[in-house]
């Protein structure tokens, strides 16, 4: 399929923490991250995403990791682990887990490549996992796809599922890179191009711009202020393209705000500094992922 090879050198392990039975976008950057011959996945955590649509969203997204691989005929070949049903009660008081203990496992070891762990929803398994095994940080590069837009912050999904978990790894020495939602939502894409450079390609192509387009009606009949009609953002993508490539001009180097209940952030100048991201070349990772799909799956019958 590839006719090329990466260098061992520069392969990563890669840990993904995704909340995937949300909505629609999570399933894209899983099946790009397994198709990318740089990263070395040691895991797919499952993760919840609150409780307002179910009491069960940690468990839902861990089926759908199960689905995704099945449908990229990929069925147990990446572990698939269990984690939080819920976000951080207190420092003293969370629940740790298998997929806590995955990342903990892989930042102690003493492979040489470098670990990433990316965090598509809550930062609940990352903050858990700091406070049993607070020797992780400087052991890890954790990118996040969640928080407001610097410098006030602001009401933003992934975050508000656990906003002490946020605090507690801005307070952390873990090496964070975050993707605020105003950079996250330049991942623009159309149905219509789904339809061209996805549907086409094998069990995954179809299954990613059906269930696409079967929540874009679910997301106009719950009335999501974001809903777009013919278009989406595929929020979670560039979690998958800074691995690939870290858009070297594009970030910040930013105090790690304390962030309150309303989800605003407060510096007092004395907190250490995270690489916060203002821009993404979203036609890099797009076609990047589309092109994966088309040389690693035949075209289907339909097409």
């Amino acid at each position: 399929m590839y006719r090329f090879q990466v260098p061992d050198s520069m392969k990563f392990r890669v840990i993904i923490d995704t909340d995937a039975k949300n909505e629609a976008d999570d399933q894209f950057a899983i099946a790009h991250a397994l198709l990318t011959p740089r990263f070395m996945v040691k895991g797919i955590i499952a993760t919840h995403f609150g409780k307002h649509r179910t009491e069960e969203s940690m468990e839902e997204s861990y089926q759908e990791c199960i689905k995704v691989l099945e449908l990229m005929d990929m069925a147990g070949q990446v572990d698939i682990l269990r984690s939080s049903r819920e976000a951080v009660k207190s420092e003293t008081d969370y629940e740790y887990t298998e997929g806590a203990q995955r990342i903990v496992d892989e930042a102690l070891s003493d492979d040489p490549h470098r670990l990433f762990v990316v965090f598509l929803g809550p930062l609940t398994n990352l903050a858990c996992a700091y406070l049993k095994n607070p020797e992780i940080a400087g052991r890890l590069t954790a990118i996040w796809i969640g928080g407001g837009v610097y410098p006030d912050g602001g009401k933003e999904f992934n975050l508000s599922n656990d906003i002490l978990a946020a605090n507690i790894v801005m307070k952390s020495g873990i090496d964070l890179w975050q993707v605020p939602c105003n950079v996250y939502t330049k991942m623009k894409t159309s149905l219509t191009e789904l339809q061209d450079k996805v549907y086409p390609y094998g069990k995954i192509g179809k299954y990613l711009f059906e269930q696409m387009a079967e929540f874009n009606h679910i997301a106009a009949t719950v009335g999501v202020e974001w809903f777009g009609g013919e278009s989406w953002s595929l929020g979670d993508s560039p979690a998958i393209g800074l691995m690939m490539n870290p858009h070297e001009y594009s970030y910040t180097l930013m105090e790690a705000p304390f962030i309150d209940s309303e989800m605003k952030y407060h510096f007092d100048g004395k907190g250490r500094k995270i690489r916060v991201y203002h821009e993404i070349d979203s036609r890099f990772i797009l076609e990047d992922m589309f092109v994966k799909l088309r040389l690693n799956y035949p075209q289907n019958e339909c097409c």
